[in-house]
């Protein structure tokens, strides 16, 4: 089984338009490379009264249908350990992002690890 680091975010900063992880932009992204992913993001720049939300997109099927939120999770005020999702099979169009919901512009850094 191949490791690898597929897609990294270094120090791009997140603001009130939701980005993708896997672009580095507000474009959101429908991947369709067949793995197990998982999502560790540092949020180590966040202060009190900050909060951002991390969604995880999927589509159910491959030949249509829509990119679903099934996880979501939001991060609040300062953090000291990095976020790490669990690993998902990811296959039919597939994204993860982030977005402030509150406080300050903050810049992360986060790694999308892969086993394919």
């Amino acid at each position: 089984m191949a490791l690898s680091e597929p897609y990294e975010l270094d120090g791009v900063t997140v603001g009130s338009t939701e980005l993708s992880i896997v672009s580095g932009t507000t474009s959101l992204q429908t991947i369709t490379t067949p793995g197990y992913y998982q999502l560790w993001v540092d949020a180590g720049n966040m202060a009190k009264g900050d909060e951002f939300k991390i969604r995880m997109y999927e589509k159910v099927e491959a030949t249509g249908g829509t990119k679903k939120v099934f996880l979501q999770v939001t991060l609040s005020d300062a953090q000291s350990e990095p976020f790490v999702s669990p690993t998902f099979h990811l296959r039919n169009g597939w994204d993860m992002t982030i977005q402030k919901i509150a406080g300050t512009d903050r810049a992360f850094d986060a790694s999308i690890r892969s086993a394919a």
